[in-house]
């Protein structure tokens, strides 16, 4: 009898503690930009795949509850209308993974703005995860097991610094490409959710990088505007792309820092670092552009203590990690 006893508690102790390992203690988001395959079949690229590939494996190991789609979304002109072919031939069968059937948070980019930028914002209703509910939005999600929040505040910087001209599209946004009032409509949005936002981690997504070393640069606009606003609130990181490669740049001003994020590597790779100089002294932390490679993406765990973010090749290697304490009020 004793040792049928013995059995079944020990039997309840390794299936509690296989239940305890399930449970999760934190909130994790993959980040990805400059996804958005090709314009003809097979409307994907090698690279794309191979980073979907391994987003899966990661999802399915570690999990996840979100994916950040931070723009160009579809090489090279967009979408045309709901129906086109692009969402099923670059998004759908590329990211087909049971792993990555979680809502995918969806800016634009400026190839986007090529095309239909409302075409993919009229998608959410067709689709069960792709969610681009407007232009820009904010959402909040919940560190399991505790009272901590993460405010996810998504922007779109092509109508806040102006769209690219594609005969130069490597040279500034055109400010004046966008009306004025469109303009500063998203800014008094934005400072108004950053200043009212209580959550313990505060990250802000758009396209355009504040600082890049790679081909673009830094985005004036946003360097002038924009980073201003981050520190003032105290927002815990900035993520973009544009720049095909990864980086992490931080920015300091007195007692205040920010952390930018470049993941822009999903669908080509550029080992540019022609802006080198344009940015602050002793700011860039990291930085990765292998064009012989097939492609990263990031990772982003947060919960009580810490965010952590962490680069991830396509192979599953991890480049680089760096951790952030959350706000505190």
């Amino acid at each position: 009898m004793t040792f049928k006893v013995a059995c079944f508690y020990f039997a309840f102790i390794a299936e509690f503690l296989k239940v305890s390992s399930c449970l999760k203690s934190s909130l994790k988001f993959e980040v990805l930009a400059d996804w958005g395959g090709i314009p003809f079949f097979p409307y994907k690229t090698f690279v794309e795949l191979s980073v979907g590939r391994e987003m899966a494996t990661l999802a399915s190991n570690l999990g996840i509850d979100a994916i950040l789609a931070l723009g160009d979304n579809f090489y090279l002109n967009g979408v045309k209308n709901i129906n086109d072919i692009r969402f099923k031939g670059t998004f759908e069968t590329a990211f087909n993974y049971e792993s990555l059937q979680v809502p995918w948070l969806v800016v634009a980019g400026n190839h986007d703005y090529y095309g239909n930028v409302s075409a993919q914002i009229a998608y959410t209703k067709k689709s069960n995860r792709w969610f681009f509910p407007d232009f820009y939005y904010m959402k909040n999600f919940k560190i399991p097991y505790s009272n901590m929040t993460v405010d996810v505040v998504m922007i779109d910087t092509v109508l806040l610094c102006g769209q690219t001209d594609p005969t130069e599209p490597y040279e500034q946004p055109l400010l004046d490409s966008v009306p004025k009032r469109t303009r500063e409509k998203q800014w008094k949005w934005l400072e108004e959710t950053l200043k009212s936002s209580k959550a313990n981690y505060l990250l802000v997504c758009g396209h355009y990088p504040v600082y890049s070393i790679s081909t673009h640069g830094p985005t004036k606009c946003l360097v002038k505007q924009l980073q201003p606003l981050l520190m003032k609130y105290n927002v815990s990181a900035y993520f973009s792309g544009h720049d095909h490669s990864l980086q992490h740049i931080q920015v300091q001003d007195g007692v205040q820092k920010i952390d930018y994020f470049v993941s822009g590597a999903a669908s080509f790779i550029d080992p540019s670092k022609k802006n080198m100089k344009e940015i602050p002294p002793d700011s860039l932390l990291f930085h990765w552009g292998d064009p012989f490679s097939l492609g990263a993406f990031t990772y982003v765990d947060l919960n009580m203590s810490n965010m952590t973010v962490s680069f991830v090749l396509s192979n599953g290697k991890v480049l680089y990690a760096s951790s952030k304490r959350p706000r505190y009020f």
